[in-house]
C-alpha cells in the first residue's frame, strides 16, 4: 500500500461508530486493550470530544474508509505532566502491516512537538511465551520507532482467564531544558496537518 492512498485527517464525533469497528475486535479477541465491553457509540463519542478538546485525534483514511486511529491524552494529571503524554494506536486488522501505523504514529508525534509535548509514553500488555490473545508486535513497532522499554508490571491485567503483565515504553521527542516551553493545546497551534 503507497502513503499517497492513505489521508490522515483530525477525527470527528461523527467518526465514532467506524472507529468502533476498528476498536471492537481488540476488546473482543485481543488483550492489547484491557476493557473487557465494547464501548456505546455515545461513549466512544464522548471520549472523542475529551481527547481532541486539548490532543490530537488522528483518523487514516483509505477511499474513504477509516483504516485506523491514533491520539494522545494526559500522562498524568498534574501540572508537571503538561509535557508529557500517552499515546495509543489502533489499526483495522485487515490493514496491518500496511504502513498506516507509521503515518499515524508519525504525524501524532510532529503535533505533539508543536504542542511542546518532550515525552511519549506507550503503555503495553505483554505475555511470557506464545499466546491466543496477544502478540509482541507492539513492542516492536514501538521500538522499531525509537521508544524504549522503561517498565514492567507483572501480572497486572486479567483478562480471557489468565493474567497478563504491562510494559511501560518512553520516547524523547523534544530537549529537556530549562524553562521549557509551556504547552498548547491542540486548538493553539495552527496548520495541524
Amino acid at each position: 500500500m503507497e502513503e499517497k492512498e492513505i489521508t490522515i485527517r483530525l477525527a470527528k464525533a461523527s467518526d465514532a461508530q467506524a472507529l468502533l469497528e476498528i476498536y471492537a475486535p481488540y476488546v473482543e479477541h485481543t488483550a492489547i486493550t484491557f476493557e473487557y465491553e465494547v464501548p456505546s457509540c455515545g461513549e466512544f463519542e464522548k471520549r472523542i470530544k475529551e481527547i481532541s478538546a486539548r490532543y490530537p485525534y488522528l483518523v487514516a483514511e483509505k477511499d474513504g474508509k477509516i483504516v485506523g486511529y491514533s491520539y494522545a491524552h494526559p500522562f498524568g494529571e498534574r501540572a508537571a505532566y503538561a509535557r508529557s503524554a500517552e499515546t495509543a494506536l489502533y489499526v483495522d486488522r485487515k490493514y496491518r502491516g500496511c504502513g498506516i501505523g507509521t503515518l499515524l504514529s508519525s504525524q501524532l508525534e510532529r503535533i505533539l512537538k508543536r504542542q511542546n509535548v518532550l515525552n511519549l509514553y506507550a503503555c503495553i500488555a505483554m505475555t511470557e511465551g506464545p499466546d491466543p490473545y496477544l502478540t509482541s508486535a507492539s513492542p516492536a513497532f514501538h521500538a522499531a520507532r525509537g521508544y524504549r522499554k522503561i517498565g514492567y508490571f507483572t501480572k497486572c491485567g486479567y483478562k480471557f482467564g489468565r493474567w497478563y503483565d504491562m510494559i511501560w515504553m518512553e520516547k524523547f521527542i523534544g530537549e529537556h531544558g530549562e524553562n521549557p516551553a509551556p504547552f498548547l493545546r491542540i486548538d493553539e497551534i495552527e496548520k495541524i496537518l
